[in-house]
């Protein structure tokens, strides 16, 4: 009996419970729906969009935005076309896959060195440029290397003897590459500083006056000590590359060079592009 009684207490008291719980949760939706309230962000804030980076990764991004920086190489000259490596890697990347690629900008300077190269990476404009980019191709150091190239080439055409007055001493090829190849670092790492994000593709060096017997060999020297140079500091980055192009010209210079003797002509700059989207694939 007494047992009988106790579970109908207990009974009683837990309906009574759950009667004003119920009445509880019935007051507090009346008054959330009432006077609601904002709701709580939760875990971290999201990270704001920065200027002058980008996210994408260019193998496997859909669209590629490309900026061009560095000397006359950079810029096209000697392709008739005016299309340079820039243009014809984008014309070659467009159809491939249903990727899209576009130029920001073209910065290329006819007669750029390394030296002159330095100071515009502060530019606000060119910062500006090389911060949007996906892929940035750079094209830089055969002014350094060749100094008075122009004027060579003007007098020898690709025959074997210096023109009148025009000695170069093939020594000449080396000294500055010191000095040089450490600002070519500089420039290296001052662009991952801008982008940290970005493609950065260098273009790099061949000998433009590998048929004449004087300049093959030192120019041979002076090309693949600058190219290792930019190889060692490429390879403490995971996101640049090195595109090679000494192969390219090295038996082919009659096919390959425009007629100053210096510049690719557009075959030239043809192969380099291929070089390039092979590089970003």
């Amino acid at each position: 009996m007494n047992s009988s009684k106790w579970i109908w207490r207990s009974v009683g008291i837990l309906s009574v419970l759950a009667t004003l719980l119920l009445l509880a949760g019935f007051v507090y939706a009346v008054k959330d729906i009432q006077n609601p309230q904002a709701a709580k962000e939760q875990g971290p804030k999201a990270a704001e969009p920065q200027t002058g980076t980008v996210s994408s990764n260019p193998e496997t991004a859909k669209e590629l935005k490309f900026a061009v920086l560095g000397d006359s190489l950079a810029k096209g000259t000697g392709d008739n076309s005016g299309m340079g490596f820039a243009r014809r890697t984008i014309k070659e990347l467009s159809p491939a896959g249903g990727r899209k690629a576009t130029l920001l900008n073209n910065l290329g300077i006819n007669g750029l060195t390394t030296t002159g190269l330095l100071p515009k990476l502060e530019e606000r404009g060119t910062k500006y440029v090389l911060g949007q980019a996906d892929v940035i191709l750079l094209s830089i150091g055969g002014n350094d290397l060749f100094q008075g190239a122009d004027l060579i080439s003007k007098g020898i055409a690709g025959t074997s003897s210096t023109a009148k007055g025009q000695e170069l001493d093939p020594k000449d090829l080396l000294k500055g590459l010191p000095k040089a190849s450490t600002q070519l670092k500089a420039i290296l790492e001052r662009i991952r500083a801008i982008n940290p994000n970005a493609l950065i593709v260098y273009v790099g060096l061949y000998n433009p006056f590998g048929d004449i017997e004087d300049l093959q060999i030192p120019g041979n020297e002076a090309v693949a000590e600058w190219n290792q140079a930019a190889l060692d500091t490429i390879n403490k980055y995971g996101n640049m590359t090195l595109v090679p192009t000494f192969d390219i010209f090295q038996h082919h210079l009659d096919r390959y060079l425009s007629s100053d003797h210096f510049h690719p002509n557009g075959d030239g700059y043809q192969q380099i592009a291929v070089r390039i989207v092979q590089a970003i694939r």
